[in-house]
């Protein structure tokens, strides 16, 4: 294998030009990204030939699609190439840095802008939220297999070990986008987690306030999720940024921290949890009701305009969304329609495999991809497959459209009538004040699985954490159990241990 990356390497270094016109090297996930000194001495027809080459992407780098695994094994044989021609890295950094300045300024456009900056916060996550989403979803098996019954002893008493291993990460979420988002927007990282930190500490839950129009104001742990802690962490950024250079530098070290974390902070909380609580709610109750009211249609745009949106760069606009639904309801209702486009994009490979059979080359190229599109991950089938030859693109569009829109019918027509049980979860609804509501989770463990109204317990003040939005504690005029069909209102359990598995 190593042999394999070494040849891969050789082979692209004087296509691209030779040594010298290579300013900078790295990778992402799947493609070895290339600085050129002058971009009219590549090759490109060429490069698309080399064996294991998936695709190329023309941007502000030149992109070499390689594919999960073997693109770090190339990436670190072509520096070892650069190296060995006297190119070292930090001559490569120090030479190419002009360059791609230059590069990024042609496509300093404020959108493609935002959306480096998103990709940048959420990218290095990856492959946390992989880990610990897989964990999670271990404990989920083993715990429907004790649920089930027959399980041996030692799966249940390890259910709790996992449910920390799995959670912890997403418990602590808004602290790494914090400390990311920070980065990203020229502040010190750790001022950016320590603001961020501000939205998951329990002591937030003592803080009281009102707001004109809204009435008393009682925050909880979490409220607002990554929204918040970007938009405080972005905050803090451009404070210490500003005061830098304004404050001597004797006190300096001492000043500007502490203006920038109160400052942001008392945003955070007097504002930013308030208001990016509003967002991830309205963002969670619009997907709920555009699934349930036109899953049919809107499956079909979304899974058929998914493979596009990769091809482009702009699903990296859907990671937010992703996130705060999966804050909101501790999964997002979009992946499985999106998923669909994978699902298209791999059978549109398989076809081309089975119609093509002495194209050796092409054959080779999809049976090492379409592992990792099974898993996921899209492009190199995209840039390999799919998209040079056209037409099987479409069908692969085509594919997820179809997908997508059964997706989305099991979302409009199925899940409300599943079992004879209203789709939402049951909670504690009371209408207050200027039209407004409160809600508060239930904490009896039998009400779980009974999912009946007259099972829920009374709103109890030990539950962990009462409601996903802050609550509006104004005069109550009435209170009723009822069930909540979640296109009608989203209720959430607590994101902490002792959210009920499935629903």
């Amino acid at each position: 294998m190593a042999d394999k990356s070494l040849a891969t390497a050789q082979a692209l270094l004087p296509l691209l030009g030779g040594a010298s016109n290579i300013a900078a090297v790295e990778n992402c996930m799947t493609r070895m990204r290339v600085t050129p000194v002058d971009p009219g001495l590549i090759d490109v027809a060429a490069v698309k030939k080399v064996p294991g080459v998936l695709g190329v992407v023309e941007d502000d780098t030149f992109q070499i699609v390689l594919g999960p695994g073997a693109v770090t094994k190339v990436t670190t044989a072509f520096r070892g190439l650069l190296e060995a021609s006297g190119h070292d890295a930090k001559a490569l950094a120090d030479k190419g840095a002009s360059i791609k300045a230059a590069q990024k300024e042609r496509n300093n456009t404020p959108f493609k802008n935002l959306l480096r900056k998103i990709a940048n916060i959420f990218v290095p996550l990856i492959p946390a939220l992989i880990g610990a989403g897989l964990v999670a979803a271990i404990r989920g098996l083993l715990n429907n297999w004790v649920t089930a019954g027959g399980a041996p002893g030692w799966v249940e008493s390890i259910l709790p070990s996992l449910t920390v291993i799995g959670g912890a990460f997403f418990a602590y979420l808004a602290i790494f986008a914090g400390i990311n988002a920070a980065k990203e927007f020229g502040g010190t990282p750790a001022l950016g987690g320590a603001v961020a930190a501000i939205i998951v500490f329990p002591g937030v839950a003592d803080v009281h306030y009102s707001l004109p129009g809204f009435g008393q104001v009682e925050l909880s742990p979490g409220q607002g999720g990554v929204i918040g802690a970007i938009l405080a962490a972005a905050l803090c950024a451009w404070i210490e940024r500003m005061l830098r250079g304004r404050i001597p530098d004797a006190i300096d070290i001492l000043v500007t921290p502490t203006i920038a974390l109160l400052v942001s902070g008392l945003a955070t909380i007097y504002v930013f949890m308030f208001v990016a609580d509003w967002i991830a709610t309205g963002i969670g109750n619009g997907a709920d009701w555009l699934l349930e009211h036109s899953g049919v249609a809107a499956g079909f745009i979304l899974g058929g305009l998914f493979l596009p949106l990769v091809m482009l760069g702009l699903h990296q606009a859907l990671i937010p969304i992703h996130m705060a639904l999966i804050e909101q309801s501790g999964y997002t209702s979009l992946l499985t329609i999106l998923a669909m486009a994978g699902a298209g994009q791999v059978g549109a490979s398989i076809a081309v495999y089975l119609k093509l059979r002495k194209n050796r080359a092409l054959r080779d190229t999809i049976k090492g991809a379409t592992p990792v599109g099974i898993l996921g991950v899209g492009e190199p089938l995209i840039y390999g497959v799919t998209l040079p030859l056209g037409r099987p693109f479409i069908t692969a569009c085509l594919g997820g459209a179809v997908g997508g829109a059964v997706a989305g019918a099991f979302n409009q027509f199925v899940v409300p009538l599943r079992s004879g049980r209203p789709a939402g979860r049951c909670c504690r609804w009371s209408t207050a004040a200027r039209g407004r509501a409160t809600r508060s989770w239930p904490t009896s463990s039998a009400w779980w699985p009974a999912m009946s109204p007259a099972s829920c317990s009374p709103t109890s003040s030990a539950s962990p954490r009462n409601s996903s939005r802050s609550t509006i504690a104004t005069t109550t005029s009435s209170a009723s159990w009822r069930p909540i069909r979640r296109w009608a209102a989203r209720a959430r359990p607590p994101r902490f241990p002792g959210r009920p598995p499935h629903c």
